[in-house]
């Protein structure tokens, strides 16, 4: 286990005593995993100030961070051929997982499955169980799919539009919500989907796969909620989205019974799950939570040279840059999360006075893909949140104490539905991979209210076990029982 949690970026810190300026930025910035930067500094340096090897590496980390498959192909393609002898092993398996996942997105499965299984087959006496299993996994996934043709879509209008409705949770008085798709159907029998963009595959409950009648394939994945579960893919025909048709459709089965009552009683809301993964094929999307609608133009735009303020989370979720109380933070975006969202417990550390001087002690229960949680938290009187270039009060951000549990990804910042519904309209542009907002009604924040402090922000971490592994996020439903519930209001 040991060489697992060696990072990709390791290699790069062995290079800055003896590199030149622009080296030395770069690798700190691929050492931070500010990729944003990354991006920045690659284009604005001549390409003969950036050593060989960081030069191609910066286009594999930019395209695989920031969206861009084409351009990180060709580089991956480049580094297997020029600069393998220089990766060491480590490297070399996470750059594996990384070209595959990149080579899957623009539909060359094959081509991933056939790359996986090579160097499996080259390193695997020099592999332990993890990272074994780990690319088991991955050529089982890439060859199942590979006899297919993923996301196919058809428009019957120039513009997509998929209606939706936003559907209670839990007890009333919590006002947890989640997100589900109206005049939709699998093979042709209707469906009720949530839209989850939290959840980086889509998913289904085993007893609906064979309801739909999904077609059960020899792939798995192993997704990662409050805790983590391996599923076994499974193709829909078709799917039918408002006036959108998409052809085989992958979708993870995947057992939702967490072994909670009072949670279970719950997990008809989510038995059926898209995320991510569609709305990247879809390239464009704008979620009018006014309107109550999705729109998508049937011709995608091209990329532009707009500065991308998205990327892919650890878990390769959908993260925007932005700021809590004018303080940048990344912040995952979480359709699936039922409330407000979340501070995470590095959060906490770092800014620990302020957060206790300012919130209410609280304890929240969550439940979610492989069981529940119980954290004490304290959640913050109307705070500040900057996202999509406006900045809103949001009323009921929690800020937690701990972990979600071991196995589960964590983030700085999640951001869930209530959140993203008081910014009225969101528009993802996944081709230039930038997120905008348009809401109704913008609050001037009153710095009154608070003694702010200059927070401390968590330092961003290069590639995390989670990629390297190829585990997938799936973030239905965090806050689902009893989201706003104060468990013992003694705290």
């Amino acid at each position: 286990m040991r060489k697992v949690l060696l990072s990709v970026m390791l290699m790069v810190s062995s290079l800055v005593s003896s590199a030149q300026s622009y080296d030395e930025r770069i690798a700190g910035a691929m050492n931070a995993g500010d990729w944003f930067a990354l991006d920045s500094i690659y284009k604005s340096a001549p390409k003969d100030s950036i050593s060989p090897f960081l030069e191609v590496f910066s286009r594999c980390l930019i395209g695989n961070r920031l969206n861009r498959p084409d351009v990180s192909v060709a580089a991956f393609d480049q580094l297997f051929k020029e600069h393998s002898s220089s990766l060491g092993l480590d490297n070399l398996l996470s750059s594996t997982i990384m070209f595959s996942t990149d080579l899957s997105r623009i539909g060359y499965n094959g081509q991933a499955a056939e790359l996986t299984k090579s160097i499996l087959e080259a390193t695997r006496e020099h592999l332990d169980s993890t990272w074994t299993a780990s690319l088991e996994q991955a050529v089982s996934k890439y060859s199942a799919l590979s006899a297919y043709r993923p996301y196919g879509f058809t428009f019957a209008a120039p513009l997509g539009r998929v209606p939706f409705r936003i559907v209670p949770v839990g007890e009333e008085k919590y006002g947890s919500v989640l997100m589900h798709l109206e005049n939709t159907s699998i093979n042709g029998i209707d469906a009720d989907i949530t839209f989850d963009t939290g959840a980086g595959v889509n998913v289904i409950s085993d007893s609906l796969a064979r309801k739909f009648n999904l077609i059960p394939i020899d792939g798995y994945v192993t997704a990662a909620g409050i805790g983590r579960r391996k599923g076994r893919y499974a193709i829909a025909r078709e799917v039918r989205l408002g006036n959108i048709t998409v052809s085989d459709v992958p979708f993870v089965i995947m057992d939702f019974k967490t072994g909670n009552a009072k949670a279970d009683r719950h997990t008809h809301h989510f038995s059926i799950i898209l995320g991510s993964e569609l709305m990247l094929q879809l390239k464009d999307l704008t979620v009018d939570f006014t309107n109550k609608e999705i729109t998508v133009p049937s011709v995608a735009p091209e990329r532009s040279d707009a500065s991308p303020n998205m990327s892919f989370s650890d878990g390769m979720n959908l993260s925007v840059a932005g700021r809590v109380l004018n303080n940048p933070i990344l912040m995952n975006i979480d359709t699936g999360d039922a409330s407000y969202g979340s501070l995470g417990v590095s959060f906490f550390n770092a800014n620990k006075n302020f957060i206790m001087d300012n919130g209410r002690t609280d304890t929240i229960r969550g439940g979610g893909l492989g069981g529940v949680v119980e954290l004490l938290c304290y959640r913050m009187p109307a705070m500040p949140v900057t996202m999509g270039g406006h900045t809103l009060e949001i009323p009921g951000l929690v800020v937690n104490t701990k972990p979600i549990s071991v196995s589960a990804l964590s983030f700085d910042c999640n951001i869930g539905l209530k959140t993203l519904m008081m910014f009225g309209k969101v528009r993802f542009n996944l081709v230039d991979f930038v997120l905008t907002t348009y809401p109704q009604d913008i609050t001037v924040f009153n710095s009154r209210n608070y003694d702010v402090p200059s927070f401390k922000v968590p330092r961003h971490k290069g590639m995390s076990v989670a990629q390297a592994l190829g585990v997938i996020a799936v973030g239905t439903a965090r806050a689902l029982i009893n989201p706003n519930a104060p468990a013992n209001p003694d705290l």
